[in-house]
């Protein structure tokens, strides 16, 4: 592709950004097993989030210092936002450190994604989310079974309330399927892919611009740096989705607790 004679790109030197910028090498091996740089933000984002509430939880005061109202006002967002208000006031409190530590852990992983130095989301590989989904889905399952009995639970996610008749035997495997199969499936692709698609797009914004305002010619450098602009703008904007998608994944666990619990379907 020519502008005025001067050659403004070439294709076969960029090379786009795509799923293989996931596949990480192993930072190093313990008895065979390599350790990758996900595996090990999991680790600190465990660490960081366990800290942080054990040191504003410690030195608990009628008058909270700064470190303490943040763990407090942390805490209670999720308490009060998401627990009480879903689950309802009479099963919530079982369920809040849970939901608190599902909320943070997620968001810190989230926002690696932005943090100088790491800036990659731990939950843009699959493996990691489906691994959360799946204890999500343990969760749900088990409060269910525990107070409806494994029939009577199973009954209830199965069989939709007030409906009888031969429509039974279509919505039955219908239900079945989607409150059972599917919700876990569908928890961990809607995180996983809003921080793969986020960071994948970051990643051609930057790549790409880079490549522009050194490769390209002086018509087209412009270009790049509207591609470095968007670049910024859309790092800002994934800081929104970062938070948004922990708020929704524990919005969501909360939700499937409350049907679990629920006496009808």
């Amino acid at each position: 592709m020519s502008l005025a004679g001067s050659v403004v790109i070439s294709t076969e030197e960029f090379v786009p950004p795509g799923p293989g910028d996931f596949e990480l090498p192993d930072v190093f091996t313990i008895a065979g097993v390599g350790v990758t740089k996900p595996m090990l933000q999991l680790v600190l984002a465990g660490v960081l989030v366990f800290g942080f509430l054990y040191l504003a939880s410690r030195k608990r005061a009628m008058v909270p210092g700064k470190l303490q109202f943040a763990g407090e006002s942390a805490y209670g967002f999720v308490r009060n936002s998401v627990a009480r208000d879903i689950i309802g006031s009479h099963d919530f409190m079982r369920f809040v450190p849970y939901l608190v530590t599902v909320f943070f852990f997620i968001l810190l992983n989230n926002f690696f994604g932005s943090i100088p130095f790491i800036q990659f989301p731990t939950f843009s590989r699959s493996g990691m989310v489906y691994g959360l989904a799946a204890l999500s889905w343990i969760v749900y399952n088990y409060v269910g079974i525990r107070k409806h009995g494994f029939l009577g639970y199973l009954k209830l996610q199965c069989v939709p309330g007030g409906i009888t008749g031969p429509i039974l035997a279509l919505l039955i495997p219908l239900e079945f399927m989607s409150n059972l199969i599917v919700r876990p499936v569908t928890l961990a692709l809607r995180l996983f892919a809003n921080m793969f698609a986020g960071h994948i797009l970051i990643l051609l914004f930057a790549v790409g611009g880079e490549y522009l305002l050194v490769h390209g010619a002086t018509l087209i450098k412009p270009v790049g740096i509207l591609a470095w602009l968007l670049f910024i703008a859309i790092s800002f904007l994934e800081l929104l989705v970062q938070f948004l998608q922990a708020y929704v994944f524990v919005l969501l666990n909360a939700m499937y607790i409350s049907g679990a619990l629920a006496d009808e379907h």
